[in-house]
């Protein structure tokens, strides 16, 4: 496989795919708090990314070593995704239903009608939207080591201003929805995690 500009249309095709769902909930991220700052947004956008292009390596090296595996790996994959994101998307949900904080004592700026996500919460979604990239290890099994790699670079770029973006346009409409917006957001990671399992059946 040669590095030629093919290969990184290719490689850039599969990336702006993979990462609709990651976009997903980066939108729901950004409605969840809409006083997000800047380093946090770039966190978000870089942990994403960083998924994005280390599970189709983790993919590709099973393929490499051990397939018999990998195809049981393969099976939980949907059930991975619909659990982890259904259990943040829950609580985002409980967390704005049953809120710390109430509407006249958010106005005066004395707190917030969402919780700002943790690293570790982070992380899941992080895992949850990317877990289905495995399984482009198949589908760059011919590659080598540096082939690999560099595919996987260009879906991490691909996927960073991806998400940077759905966090941006979260933002600007969680602002609007006040403690709407987390409900909403939990909403969003539901559904995503149902849109992973139920299309992996068919």
């Amino acid at each position: 496989m040669k590095l030629d500009f093919l290969f990184f249309i290719e490689a850039a095709l599969l990336g702006f795919g993979l990462a609709m769902d990651a976009f997903s909930v980066s939108l729901a991220n950004g409605l969840n708090e809409p006083g997000m700052k800047r380093r946090k947004i770039l966190g978000i956008a870089g942990i994403f990314a960083f998924f994005q292009a280390l599970m189709p390596m983790i993919g590709w090296v099973l393929v490499k070593t051990v397939v018999e595996a990998f195809g049981f790996i393969e099976v939980l994959i949907p059930w991975c995704a619909l659990g982890l994101l259904g259990f943040i998307g829950a609580k985002m949900l409980i967390d704005s239903l049953h809120p710390d904080c109430d509407d006249e004592r958010a106005e005066k700026g004395e707190c917030t009608m969402t919780k700002p996500l943790t690293f570790a919460a982070l992380t899941v979604q992080g895992v949850a939207t990317s877990i289905d990239a495995l399984s482009v290890g198949f589908t760059i099994a011919e590659y080598g080591v540096l082939e690999a790699l560099v595919c996987a670079g260009v879906i991490a770029l691909v996927t960073f201003p991806i998400c940077l973006g759905g966090i941006l346009i979260g933002r600007k409409f969680g602002s609007q929805l006040s403690n709407k917006a987390g409900i909403l957001g939990g909403s969003i990671l539901i559904l995503i995690g149902l849109e992973i399992f139920i299309t992996s059946w068919f």
